[in-house]
């Protein structure tokens, strides 16, 4: 199991040689194919062969590619990811209604409480109560919108100029949350299931509709990163890539966010089959840098 996010940024051709990774440029340099967990390929002069991406796609290894203003805009997905995923798939077709509204609530509870603790980092006591009486309030399949009404005050307390806007914040917000869309889309993908296939996102236009579900409670992670990242920060992609390897504490248990994000969503996915709720982990404490 990887344990690297490699990020290339410069103009370079990536090999496979003898099961590694080699990166030509000025100085060559060689990574292990089976250190690596993450490849995020930032230039769009980077040259990859065929060989190696085939490698990389066998070891489950998520690669990202930008575009030429360096946002994520694609990922590399194998088309199976698990040995049983003609099983996976009749189980996700079968999932009903009332187990996945029942999930959507614990997972927008989760959300919800994670933005809370943002505001209460920030001092904005009032806004983060009101938060957690919407948390409290949560419906199964979230029926009330209590998601929507959260984020309308989550987001106003700290961005002036609202959410879409073109400001440098939100620039931060969406290139975090395009990384935390590729980790889920990775690990669903090698638990054999389809990522257009989601619990409450139903987007025919959205590819990544499961990971779309899966990803909110991670959200505030990013924001708490983000709201630490100054205006203007040239390296605000790498800050918010390295987010993958903080450590974190899930169900009792030392571990990598990562890594974190495989638990939960494996969580998620038994509970889906099981009808058992009660069975979904979430991270409980996280080493912020």
């Amino acid at each position: 199991m990887g344990f690297r996010t490699v990020v290339i940024k410069s103009r370079v051709k990536l090999e496979l040689r003898l099961n590694m990774m080699v990166i030509r440029g000025d100085v060559e340099k060689k990574i292990f194919i089976n250190e690596i967990n993450t490849l995020i390929i930032q230039s769009t002069a980077v040259a990859v062969t065929a060989a190696l991406l085939n490698e990389l796609v066998k070891n489950n290894i998520k690669v990202v590619f930008c575009d030429e203003k360096f946002n994520p805009s694609s990922e590399l997905l194998p088309y199976y990811g698990a040995h049983n995923t003609s099983k996976r798939y009749k189980q996700q077709i079968k999932w009903y209604a009332p187990i996945k509204n029942s999930v959507w609530r614990i997972i927008v509870r989760q959300k919800i409480l994670g933005q809370a603790d943002v505001l209460s980092m920030l001092h904005c006591d009032v806004q983060a109560e009101m938060l957690r009486n919407y948390a409290d309030e949560i419906e199964d399949g979230d029926v009330t919108n209590r998601e929507g009404h959260a984020a309308k005050v989550y987001f106003n307390t700290f961005l002036e100029e609202g959410r879409r806007s073109e400001s440098f914040i939100n620039g931060c917000l969406n290139y975090g949350y395009a990384v935390l869309l590729s980790a889920f889309n990775r690990e669903i993908v090698a638990a054999g299931y389809f990522t257009q296939l989601g619990i409450w996102h139903d987007n025919e236009f959205n590819n990544f509709n499961l990971a779309s579900d899966l990803m909110e409670p991670f959200r505030p992670y990013v924001d708490r990163v983000v709201l630490g990242i100054e205006d203007g920060d040239r390296e605000f992609k790498t800050k918010l890539t390295d987010i993958l390897n903080y450590n974190v504490k899930i169900d009792g248990k030392n571990t990598t966010f990562d890594l974190a994000i495989r638990q939960y969503a494996r969580s998620v996915f038994d509970a889906l089959n099981s009808g058992e709720t009660d069975i979904i982990v979430f991270p409980q404490e996280i080493e912020w840098r």
